[in-house]
Protein backbone atom coordinates (compact mmCIF):
# COMPACT_ATOMS: atom_id res chain seq x y z
CA UNK A 1 0.00 0.00 0.00
CA UNK A 2 1.61 3.19 -1.18
CA UNK A 3 0.75 5.61 1.87
CA UNK A 4 1.94 9.27 1.04
CA UNK A 5 0.91 12.89 2.58
CA UNK A 6 0.42 14.46 -0.57
CA UNK A 7 -3.36 14.58 -1.76
CA UNK A 8 -1.53 13.15 -5.04
CA UNK A 9 0.10 10.34 -6.70
CA UNK A 10 2.57 11.30 -8.84
CA UNK A 11 2.42 10.54 -12.62
CA UNK A 12 -1.39 8.82 -11.30
CA UNK A 13 -4.80 9.45 -12.14
CA UNK A 14 -6.95 8.77 -8.58
CA UNK A 15 -10.70 8.33 -7.58
CA UNK A 16 -11.01 9.15 -4.34
CA UNK A 17 -12.56 6.10 -2.25
CA UNK A 18 -13.56 7.77 1.43
CA UNK A 19 -11.59 8.56 4.26
CA UNK A 20 -9.75 6.04 6.43
CA UNK A 21 -8.47 5.89 9.90
CA UNK A 22 -6.32 3.40 12.52
CA UNK A 23 -7.03 4.33 15.90
CA UNK A 24 -5.28 3.36 19.53
CA UNK A 25 -5.29 4.09 22.99
CA UNK A 26 -1.82 3.31 24.59
CA UNK A 27 -1.05 3.28 28.50
CA UNK A 28 2.32 3.11 29.77
CA UNK A 29 4.34 0.89 31.19
CA UNK A 30 4.51 0.88 34.75
CA UNK A 31 8.45 0.51 35.31
CA UNK A 32 8.70 2.65 32.11
CA UNK A 33 6.88 5.45 33.54
CA UNK A 34 8.64 5.20 36.66
CA UNK A 35 11.99 5.15 35.06
CA UNK A 36 10.50 8.32 33.24
CA UNK A 37 9.75 10.23 36.03
CA UNK A 38 13.29 9.79 37.10
CA UNK A 39 14.55 10.67 33.67
CA UNK A 40 12.73 14.55 34.54
CA UNK A 41 15.26 14.86 37.08
CA UNK A 42 18.05 15.04 34.98
CA UNK A 43 16.77 15.93 31.24
CA UNK A 44 16.99 14.15 28.15
CA UNK A 45 15.12 11.70 26.20
CA UNK A 46 12.46 9.67 27.59
CA UNK A 47 13.12 6.87 25.32
CA UNK A 48 10.20 4.32 26.79
CA UNK A 49 8.06 6.69 25.69
CA UNK A 50 9.52 7.34 22.16
CA UNK A 51 9.08 3.41 21.81
CA UNK A 52 5.34 3.41 23.33
CA UNK A 53 4.69 5.92 20.70
CA UNK A 54 6.55 4.40 17.53
CA UNK A 55 4.81 1.39 18.41
CA UNK A 56 1.22 3.16 18.37
CA UNK A 57 1.50 5.00 15.46
CA UNK A 58 2.56 1.54 14.10
CA UNK A 59 -0.79 0.01 14.79
CA UNK A 60 -2.90 2.91 13.94
CA UNK A 61 -1.27 3.05 10.39
CA UNK A 62 -1.92 -0.42 9.95
CA UNK A 63 -5.53 -0.01 10.72
CA UNK A 64 -5.67 2.57 8.35
CA UNK A 65 -4.25 0.51 5.64
CA UNK A 66 -6.72 -2.54 6.84
CA UNK A 67 -9.29 -0.21 6.66
CA UNK A 68 -7.99 1.37 3.06
CA UNK A 69 -7.17 -2.49 1.86
CA UNK A 70 -11.01 -3.55 2.63
CA UNK A 71 -12.27 -0.51 0.56
CA UNK A 72 -10.03 -1.97 -2.48
CA UNK A 73 -7.90 1.06 -2.76
CA UNK A 74 -4.49 1.20 -3.95
CA UNK A 75 -2.79 3.81 -1.86
CA UNK A 76 -3.78 6.61 0.76
CA UNK A 77 -2.96 9.81 0.18
CA UNK A 78 -2.63 13.18 2.60
CA UNK A 79 -1.96 11.04 5.50
CA UNK A 80 -2.01 12.23 8.65
CA UNK A 81 -1.05 11.90 12.29
CA UNK A 82 -2.32 13.20 15.76
CA UNK A 83 -1.84 12.49 19.22
CA UNK A 84 -3.63 13.43 22.68
CA UNK A 85 -3.56 12.21 25.74
CA UNK A 86 -6.89 10.79 26.84
CA UNK A 87 -6.14 10.06 30.36
CA UNK A 88 -3.26 10.17 32.63
CA UNK A 89 -0.96 7.37 31.69
CA UNK A 90 -2.39 6.99 28.16
CA UNK A 91 -2.28 8.40 24.96
CA UNK A 92 -4.80 7.84 21.68
CA UNK A 93 -2.51 7.99 18.21
CA UNK A 94 -4.43 8.23 15.13
CA UNK A 95 -3.34 8.15 11.50
CA UNK A 96 -5.78 8.89 9.06
CA UNK A 97 -6.06 9.55 5.04
CA UNK A 98 -7.77 9.18 2.14
CA UNK A 99 -7.85 5.90 0.27
CA UNK A 100 -7.44 6.51 -3.17
CA UNK A 101 -7.77 3.71 -6.33
CA UNK A 102 -5.77 4.45 -9.83
CA UNK A 103 -7.55 4.91 -13.03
Amino acid sequence: MLLLNIDHVPGREIEALSIVKGTIVQSKNFGKDFMASMKTLVGGEITGYTEMLIEARQIATKRMVDEAQALGADAVVNVRYGSSSVMQGAAEVIAYGTAVKFR
